[in-house]
């Protein structure tokens, strides 16, 4: 019997290992398994990720602290898993029938413990016989080697570590999320879920503190200083050899000391420069890349990738890994893409080279290499999303064998009046690594015409800008991600979900993630009351720890007791001021919910402001101004009474009233903008017309 992680990998495994190819799909009570027949009958039975999970020994959600703990099937836990009773009486029924257990559950931490609880508890303390299967891919070739070198046992360092992570963060998280949510209850009267937890304490301390950083910010004026110049018939903008002017008269006397002079070009240095092939992705940089390129929230990268690897397309994808080892067969893999139209070209270059030798990163996983594609290629038409994000991992492959980009910069210095300006140029001298990256290489081409010293330039313009200085940015998903790495915060598995959480909370908003007053009240409690909770070193220590309870070099009852002995006292100290606690967050909630209604300045008043409002006669929505309760303006628009409304915070990009977006299920989401004059509508209504005609 073989316990696989997902039913798309059971399917893939079984087919794998079955000597006649498709292996025979079964269903017991609707839970699909499949029988494979090799050197002897393998059923192979999957799960539904986390089958088991922590749970306290009392039952109940109304107290804390909660200090004893128990693994439970997670339909004992949760509301709506009622569906995993079914699966795991399914598995404990074929597991009476095996005489060999193997756990074939992805090889790292969270594949650790779902193959070991199934195991253990579903299969009847299985886990001390049972063998284990560790491959990256879930291609036919990998499965079968795969099957043919089992590990004798179980990873139990991994396993160890697995469990000692799941329930710190479960005591943290349920303690500390009680304390909060009982507390604005108990005020109130009204329930809230707020929660928080070892690492989402300290992920909100870093956005309050770029928050605050953003909204304390004093803009300073400066002065930039451009010249247009003309060489051979074509303009071109250049810059002053000062970024900042930081004083008025010195920028009018600069201005002055320019206008209608002509220019002399007084030096021109040319610089050659290699630039050196990408390094494979990890999962991290494949989430900052496609957030980059697509705008893809790291959660969302992180399921297109498991659909992809679930369709053995490419390898597993939550590894830090920076390395991609020979054994992987980088000929195979790129003679299998050279199949596909848009790549054979590229392949064909790859596979003329004496040696392929990619560049690698610094960084290793023991468990699995990089993200690579595998060379199959797609059984199924996929979606856009996963078509972008395969081709971004298939280039990326490639890219990495390239050789260095050799380019060329131009830098013309131009003498006005005893000014200096500099214009700037950058070009491409060969492509290198560049043609396999394609569409993703974000370097500019910025061509000059031949240019002598000493030769004379028309000055056109001299244009003096106001500027001011800028606040530092707020984070979004992929910034803030990259935060998580660099503190070593939070797993490869988890960030993602960490940063969701956030916005599902109302913690924060907006994609440049915008601190909500509920986020600083929830911080300001935190810091108070518990600061040790939010501390960035306890975060980290504790996460050494746990890494090195898969070293062996540290106990996981040792590491459960410290973090208990921490805890204890931070509820004490919370539970003692409930009451100051649950009004402070009370009054953040209220304000939060607020906050989501409104949409934007009244337009007709210019002193109340937009919002969602209810009828109390009908209970429908509708848009009105909150100057109506004062009897100063009766404005009031109508809403879809279907679906989600979320203000946007921003304004119409024609006539500068407020919008709102619209979500309907089946229907793709629209901004609509409430001015009844607006030119867009118009513009539009006359687009359907010219349609209809056609």
């Amino acid at each position: 019997m073989i316990i696989t992680e997902k039913p798309d990998a059971a399917q893939r495994i079984a087919s794998a290992l079955n000597v006649k190819g498709k292996a025979k799909k079964m269903e017991d009570n609707g839970v699909p398994y499949y029988v494979a027949k090799r050197d002897k009958e393998i059923v192979v039975v999957p799960a539904l990720g986390h089958l088991y999970t922590v749970a306290e020994e009392r039952s109940g959600r109304n107290y804390y602290p909660v200090f004893s703990f128990k693994w439970v099937p997670r339909y004992v836990a949760e509301r709506g898993a009622k569906q995993i009773r079914t699966w795991l009486e399914t598995i404990s029924k074929l597991a009476n029938d095996a005489n060999m257990f193997i756990d074939a559950c992805d090889y790292d931490i969270e594949g650790s413990i779902i193959g070991y609880c199934i195991l253990k508890y579903a299969c009847g303390d299985k886990e001390t016989i049972s063998k284990r299967m560790k491959y990256s891919t879930l291609t036919k070739e990998e499965l079968e080697k795969s099957y043919a070198e089992l590990l004798p046992h179980l990873d139990f360092a991994l396993i160890e570590a697995g469990r000692t992570r799941h329930e710190v963060d479960w005591l943290y998280g349920v303690d500390l999320s009680r304390a909060l949510t009982i507390a604005a209850r108990d005020w109130s009267g009204k329930y809230a879920t707020l929660s928080t937890g070892r690492v989402q304490g300290p992920i909100l301390r870093f956005l309050v503190a770029r928050e605050k950083a953003f909204r304390s910010f004093v803009p300073t004026p400066y002065w930039e200083i451009k010249a247009e110049v003309e060489i051979n018939g074509s303009v071109f903008e250049a810059e002053y050899e000062k970024d900042k002017i930081e004083n008025k008269s010195e920028a009018d006397a600069v201005l002055n000391a320019c206008k209608g002079k002509d220019g002399q070009v007084e030096k021109v240095e040319f610089r050659q420069f290699r630039q050196m092939p990408p390094i494979p992705f990890d999962l991290g940089a494949l989430q900052r890349e496609a957030y980059g390129l697509f705008g893809y929230t790291p959660r969302r990268t992180s399921n297109i990738a498991q659909r992809l690897y679930l369709d053995a397309l490419i390898s597993y994808p939550r590894t830090s890994s920076q390395k991609l080892p020979p054994a992987i067969n980088y000929e195979a893999i790129l003679k299998n893409l050279s199949k596909v139209s848009e790549y054979k070209k590229l392949t064909a270059e790859l596979l003329a080279k004496p040696e392929l030798k990619p560049r690698e990163g610094k960084k290793e996983d023991p468990a699995h290499p990089a993200v690579y594609p595998t060379g199959n290629l797609p059984e199924r038409v996929l979606d856009a999303s996963e078509r972008k994000v395969w081709d971004l991992i298939v280039r990326r492959f490639m890219a990495v064998f390239g050789e260095p980009a050799i380019r060329q910069s131009m830098k013309v210095c131009i003498n006005v009046n005893v000014h200096r300006f500099y214009l700037r140029g950058r070009r491409t001298l060969k492509e290198g690594w560049l043609r396999f990256y394609g569409p993703y290489v974000r370097s500019e081409e910025v061509l000059l015409p031949p240019i002598e010293e000493g030769q004379t330039v028309n000055v056109k313009k001299v244009i003096l800008e106001d500027k001011f200085t800028k606040p530092p940015p707020r984070y979004n998903p992929s910034s803030l991600l990259k935060k998580m790495e660099e503190k070593g915060i939070g797993t490869k598995a988890t960030r993602a979900n960490i940063i969701q959480t956030l916005y599902d909370r109302k913690y924060v908003r907006d994609e440049r993630m915008v601190v909500t007053d509920l986020g600083f009240e929830v911080l300001e409690v935190l810091e108070k009351h518990c600061p040790t909770v939010v501390s960035i070193k306890f975060t980290r220590e504790l996460e050494e720890r746990m890494d090195n309870i898969q070293t062996n070099s540290e106990k996981r009852e040792n590491v459960l007791v410290d973090a208990v002995e921490i805890l204890k006292p931070v509820i004490e100290e919370l539970k003692e001021k409930e009451k100051i606690i649950g009004e402070q967050l009370s009054n953040a909630i209220k304000r939060a919910r607020l906050e989501e209604r409104i949409i934007g300045a009244c337009p007709v008043c210019g002193t109340g402001k937009l919002m969602i409002l209810y009828s109390r006669k009908t209970g429908k929505r509708f848009v009105g101004c909150t100057n109506y309760f004062k009897g100063l303006c009766k404005t009031s628009f109508p809403l879809p009474q279907k679906g989600t409304v979320r203000p946007l915070g921003k304004n119409c990009r024609r006539c500068g009233w407020p919008t709102v977006q619209v979500r309907i299920k089946g229907r793709h989401p629209w901004t609509l903008c409430f001015n009844p004059e607006c030119p867009l509508k118009e513009e539009r209504r006359k687009r359907i017309e010219m349609r209809d005609m056609r």
